[in-house]
């Protein structure tokens, strides 16, 4: 039996993370990565997550590499960690601003108007500019993608755990002797 392409792609990026953690002499994932959250989440109010990363198969597969967060045009956007201005401006039809992080790690939000120019610096929480409409995403969501060493990983990664659900138990196990 031939296991789906994205397990298959989950499994090799486990590995790959735990490999070069352990690798003398290579630099260590990012502490998000399993030692809890480091990035503040980008938008006031409630977490909501619009639509979810989606690996591709492969580097020209299809996939959504980030993800899109359910908020309002003219929402405000702070900066997730501190970092850089590396680029701000239009592609195709969106307003966007990209964030080297350092550590191997850029962040972008679209569509996304700023007032920061390229080489500016930003400290975590800082304001970064405020949702426009273009782009993939419905009006009012944010697209928030992650590139860690050029390679698209899933931003929710890095924003902390999402809380675990409670399980109750079900009427049998709570019944009276």
């Amino acid at each position: 039996m031939r296991a789906a392409p994205r397990v298959v792609l989950a499994i090799l990026l486990c590995l790959v993370l735990s490999v070069t953690a352990a690798a003398p002499g290579s630099a260590a994932p990012p502490p998000a990565f399993g030692d809890g959250p480091v990035w503040l989440w980008p938008l006031d109010g409630p977490r909501r997550v619009a639509e979810p990363y989606r690996a591709p198969a492969h580097a020209y597969g299809a996939g959504h590499r980030g993800v899109d967060l359910a908020t309002a045009v003219g929402a405000v956007v702070r900066a997730p960690a501190a970092g850089v201005v590396a680029f701000r401006g239009v592609v195709v039809d969106r307003p966007l601003l990209t964030i080297d992080h350092g550590d191997g790690l850029v962040s972008t939000f679209e569509p996304l108007v700023s007032p920061l120019s390229p080489g500016d610096p930003v400290s975590a929480g800082e304001e970064i500019g405020v949702v426009d409409v273009g782009g993939h995403t419905a009006p009012g969501a944010l697209h928030v993608g992650v590139r860690l060493d050029g390679e698209y990983v899933n931003p929710l990664l890095l924003f902390g755990a999402v809380e675990r659900a409670v399980l109750l138990p079900c009427c049998d196990a709570i019944r009276a002797p």
